[in-house]
């Protein structure tokens, strides 16, 4: 797609000076303005902000002010204020003041407004070169993102896809690469045939064939333009830094020709044939589809489906026994079968040529019973286990596979009984017009009117479905195109091998060689209008005998003008007309050319193609290896002589929290949407109906989202369900997801929220941070903790992305903020900024702004909102010209601030100080609390007296702390807890506990543990107690006794430590 078009797309929606605020999707056409009209009009939206901030002010303390009766305790609900979006779309977000009642607490539409609209048209998102237009020294990074499907909305698979990939491509764009991330959608041939189809019967009650071939693909072409724009908001609402000017379309022009050029250079080498083989026919589709297209669902017996076209159940399940009479005799062979209605099209029966009770049959015939056809008894020893059933096998070669092979071997007939719509063909004779499935009743019923039924039983069998419309699949055999795939499949086995393309995770690559080592051809054709018709031509010579299913007969060209001057070259002299086949191809074959036709293949003058070719990954869910990801490796070999891309990420499937498989049945599938902005129960009952699921299932679907989501689904925000995402994800097949810790992300959120506020507050108005990270020696032992492990968090988190460990990635992070910047140093801070002398202030100031901007850098792959939004509040180092956080750099380990005797120290300060809270804590003392720390190490003893106000600032409620020395002695009733070798920390009791409560509880504990030791002492004491208990429940009972002493010496030693406190 170009440019311009893009830009249509993106500017489609009108700007909007004010609105209620709410994830944007248009971008406004840039207006021509000077500088000074736009800092003009900057500074008149933040006066009018303040302003409104001041009234909103106002208003909420009148609403404080307006206290309901008393005597009733009542609480009035206080309505905060709405927030008003002042930025104009596509320009940068004006930052409303942070006091402001709507920005109290983190509100994910209110932070994710605005932005990316932003971040598009400033071209954030395009690749950036050199002044010389080459890639970056620091080198290039690319992912052609797996383009969705246009025929409907984004699920919570996507949602996964684009937080991991985006997660890689902020990193690396951070890290100043040449960074590319390529958008683009799938035309998706039989899912939107299929979607237009039905609308079009429900509407109009039209079928395709009323419409016409060209007009029909028109009527897709408009749907397509109306619904592809639901699926690229959703794409924006998550956050995806796509460059939206390299857009594409599996069937744009580019791609197009790419598919055309590719079909005919594999023609013309002999790499794809036709043939006339067994196909997956759906006759709910009325289309041919390939092996990874079809689900094999197992059944234990007889079942009964619902299938497309039938108002009753079908029956599955059964095996069928019936008797072919010997011609001029009168014995019988019977033989079985799952289903009864494909004797229509059995061309022999088989018996094994050494099975004695068949030998007198040799050669000979059965007779048919309801069509005039003498069927031979062969024998074949591989087609028959002589062992299993009756040792007699009726032969249906045109439409069973195994039979197909015995047929080939035999020479047989090969009938077709099938038309394309299902229903029985003329060579049915009078049952000619029956419905498949209604012909297997009625011929059970026929055979058993003519004696001839023997019996019917339960079988476990497979039964194949349509992935798409869940019809049953049929075997027939049509004349379509197909391509070689073993020499393909060798060289991509080679390229991995060799290292040139790595998959990850490494479980992974036994179950592709499996596949690539096994694989059969490729059947490319697909009888649908929606998609890339096959660029061949049937030259029809007058007066000449031909077999449309020979290669000979065909020519590939580009369009008929090329068709026609081939095959003069090819039947020189001949007269012919050319007939273009009416097929279209498979949709995963213009896919399997998406990594290079993007790029501008087969120009390969493309610089795009020079700069970006191989692409640096491939990033999609393991379960389309085969569809998608064997094929582009396959064609990108075959066509470019190089591996499509240097490293194959294959992520997990996202299943609900119970573990099951997301299916609309089920109604546990998600919308990310859904996720990112919360929905009620209700809500998602109706959108459930608003859907296309048979009403049958609607309310099986009702009752499973009444239990996955019985409050509905909470409003996580995007940036809390990204990192949930990638939280998840340990290079498991599956993640089994929780809403309920996505909501738990979004409290995270507002934690990075609250710490930033606070933080802005601490550094103040005027504060200027220094012009890079510097230790300059004033700095307090919690600061060189700080800034050490602010260093290793960023190693850490730079090390698991290089190995694409996105756990571990988010893990170091989500620890560095919540339990070192948060829990730890912003507290300290407070004392140092507030009471510590001005050369303490600064270092802690500027302490705390290389950690809170560091900290929003390292998060910012996987929260690209929240970060932007508040790092664009913070002041920048001087000399730091770069305007927004998508461009700042990724922060990385530092040597200088690599103090890990300092980090040791204060590791030892921080357990003294969870110590201390554990005792308080077990206590419940919540004030006027007393701690004494002695420490055995002269060192730990000096430094520790320098911690005390670090410690207090961290432990709520504490009055004191006094250190003590090796030979010192705690003060009488205390509570000790062993910190390490040479530390202990103690709490003074006395005062402070009830002594007798305390006792009363222990004392109550103890003799339940004596009580159950004592039972289980007794049962283990009984006669037969070491012959008829197991020995592992022995085990456990040692274990257990063993766990009783512990807990009664602990409680008497609480009784007697409290006995003391009377004293």
């Amino acid at each position: 797609m170009s440019t311009e078009n893009t830009n249509k797309i993106l500017q489609s929606e009108g700007p909007e000076a004010s609105k209620t605020v709410e994830a944007t999707t248009g971008v406004e056409p840039p207006k021509q303005k000077t500088a000074k009209e736009l800092e003009k009009e900057r500074k008149k939206e933040e006066k009018l902000a303040k302003f409104k901030a001041k009234q909103s002010k106002k208003q909420d303390a009148n609403v404080k002010a307006d206290k309901t009766d008393k005597a009733k305790k009542v609480k009035q609900e206080v309505e905060v204020p709405k927030y008003e979006e002042l930025t104009p779309v596509g320009e940068k977000k004006i930052l409303q003041d942070l006091e402001l009642p709507a920005l109290k607490s983190y509100n994910p539409q209110i932070v994710e407004s605005a932005w990316y609209d932003w971040w598009v048209k400033q071209g954030f998102f395009l690749p950036e070169y050199t002044e010389d237009n080459e890639v970056k020294p620091e080198g290039v990074f690319v992912i052609p993102a797996p383009p969705p499907n246009v025929t409907g909305a984004l699920h919570i698979g996507h949602a996964l896809t684009v937080s991991l990939q985006d997660a890689l491509i902020r990193w690396e764009r951070m890290r100043g690469k040449t960074v590319l991330y390529l958008p683009g959608f799938d035309h998706a041939g039989i899912s939107t045939q299929s979607v237009v189809e039905k609308m079009l019967w429900k509407r109009n009650k039209l079928t395709r064939h009323d419409l016409g071939r060209e007009k029909f693909v028109n009527t897709v072409w408009d749907w397509k333009d109306e619904y592809y724009q639901r699926i690229k908001k959703q794409s924006m609402r998550l956050g995806a830094s796509y460059d939206w000017t390299r857009e594409a379309f599996t069937l744009d022009e580019n791609l197009s020709k790419a598919v055309r050029k590719t079909f005919i250079t594999l023609f013309e080498n002999g790499e794809i044939y036709r043939d006339n083989r067994l196909v997956n026919w759906c006759v709910a589709l009325n289309t041919t589809l390939s092996n990874l297209e079809v689900d094999n669902i197992e059944l234990k017996g007889r079942t009964f489906l619902n299938i497309p076209g039938y108002s009753e159940p079908v029956e599955f399940g059964v095996i069928t026994s019936f008797a072919y009479c010997v011609e001029d005799s009168d014995e019988r062979l019977i033989v079985a079968t799952t289903r009864p209605e494909t004797l229509f099209g059995d061309t022999a029966v088989a018996v094994h040529p050494d099975d004695p009770r068949y030998k007198h049959l040799h050669g000979k015939y059965v007779k048919h019973p309801f069509v005039n056809r003498r069927l031979p008894i062969i024998t074949d020893s591989e087609a028959v286990d002589m062992e299993f059933g009756t040792g007699a096998v009726k032969i249906t070669p045109a439409h069973d596979p195994n039979d197909y092979i015995t047929g080939k071997r035999h020479k047989l007939e090969f009938i077709n009984i099938l038309n394309d719509d299902g229903t029985l063909n003329e060579n049915c004779g009078e049952w000619a017009g029956m419905k498949r499935f209604d012909a297997r009743k009625l011929v059970t019923e026929k055979l058993t009117e003519l004696g001839l039924f023997v019996e019917k039983k339960d079988n476990e069998m497979t039964v194949p479905l349509c992935e798409k419309s869940k019809d049953v699949i049929e075997p027939i055999m049509k004349p379509q195109w197909w391509v070689r795939q073993k020499p393909m499949a060798d060289a991509v086995i080679a390229s991995v091998k060799s290292g040139e393309m790595s998959i990850f995770p490494k479980i992974f690559e036994a179950e592709f060689f499996h596949w690539m080592e096994n694989i059969q051809d490729w059947c490319i054709s697909r009888q649908l209008w929606w998609g890339h018709r096959v660029p061949a031509y049937f030259v029809r010579i007058e007066g000449e005998t031909q077999d449309i299913v020979e290669d000979k007969w065909w020519v590939a060209a580009e369009n008929e003008e090329e068709a026609i001057k081939k095959a003069k070259v090819k039947f020189p002299g001949k007269a012919f007309e050319l007939e273009w086949d009416e097929d279209v191809l498979d949709t995963w074959f213009s896919s399997g050319l998406w990594p290079f036709s993007t790029l501008g293949w087969p120009n390969l003058e493309s610089k795009d193609l020079k700069d970006f070719y191989p692409v640096s990954m491939l990033e999609t869910g393991w379960d389309i290896m085969f569809f998608w990801v064997a094929r582009m490796a396959m064609l990108g070999i075959r066509l470019t002589g190089k591996a499509p891309f240097k490293e194959i990420y294959l992520h997990s499937l996202v299943r609900d929290a119970q573990g099951r498989k997301m299916s609309k049945s089920l109604g546990n599938v998600i919308d990310p949407l859904d996720v990112t902005t919360g929905i009620s129960l209700e809500k998602m009952h109706a959108k459930l109906r608003e859907g296309n699921l048979d009403p049958r299932e609607i309310a099986k679907a009702e009752a499973g989202q009444k239990m996955s989501f019985p409050k509905g689904i909470p409003e996580c925000g995007t940036d809390a369900m990204r990192f949930a995402l990638c939280s998840y994800t340990t290079g498991s097949r599956d993640i089994n997801l929780d809403i309920l810790r996505v909501e738990g992300y979004r409290k995270f959120c507002n934690k990075i929220y609250q710490a930033t506020k606070f933080a802005l507050m601490r550094l103040g108005d005027n504060y200027l941070p220094p012009a890079a990270i510097d230790v300059i020696g004033n700095e307090s032992l919690v600061e060189k903790w700080i800034l050490y492990r602010f260093s290793e968090a960023a190693r850490l988190t730079n090390e698991a992305l290089e190995e694409r460990d996105f756990f571990n990635a988010t893990n170091y992070i989500y620890n560095f903020w919540l339990y070192e910047l948060c829990d730890v140093y912003i507290e300290n801070s407070k004392y140092l900024i507030l009471e510590g002398t001005i050369a303490e202030q600064k270092s802690a100031r500027d302490t705390l702004y290389t950690c809170l901007d560091g900290a929003l850098k390292l998060i910012h792959p996987f929260m690209p909102f929240l970060t932007e939004e508040l790092w664009q509040r913070i002041p920048r180092r001087a000399g730091d010209k770069t305007i927004t956080i998508t461009k700042a750099t990724y922060p990385q380990y530092k040597k200088e601030l690599d103090d890990s005797k300092a980090a040791t120290q204060y590791d030892l300060v921080f357990s003294v100080v969870k110590g201390a809270r554990s005792l308080l804590s077990q206590y419940g003392i919540l004030k006027d609390s007393k701690i004494y720390v002695q420490c055995t190490n002269n060192e730990d003893k000096e430094m520790m007296k320098f911690q005390i106000p670090s410690m207090k600032a961290l432990i709520k409620g504490c009055e004191s702390i006094d250190i003590l020395g090796e030979d010192a002695s705690f003060p009488d009733g205390t509570g000790l807890n062993l910190v390490s070798k040479d530390t202990t920390v103690a709490v003074l009791l006395k005062g402070q506990v009830d002594a007798d409560s305390e006792i009363k509880k222990a004392e109550t504990k103890l003799n339940k543990a004596i009580q159950g030791k004592a039972t289980l002492e007794k049962l283990m004491a009984s006669n037969d107690y070491a012959t008829k208990a197991k020995p592992e429940v022995q085990e456990a009972n040692k274990v257990k006794i063993e766990t009783y002493d512990a807990e009664i010496e602990t409680l008497k030693s609480v009784i007697a430590t409290f006995e003391k406190l009377k004293l």
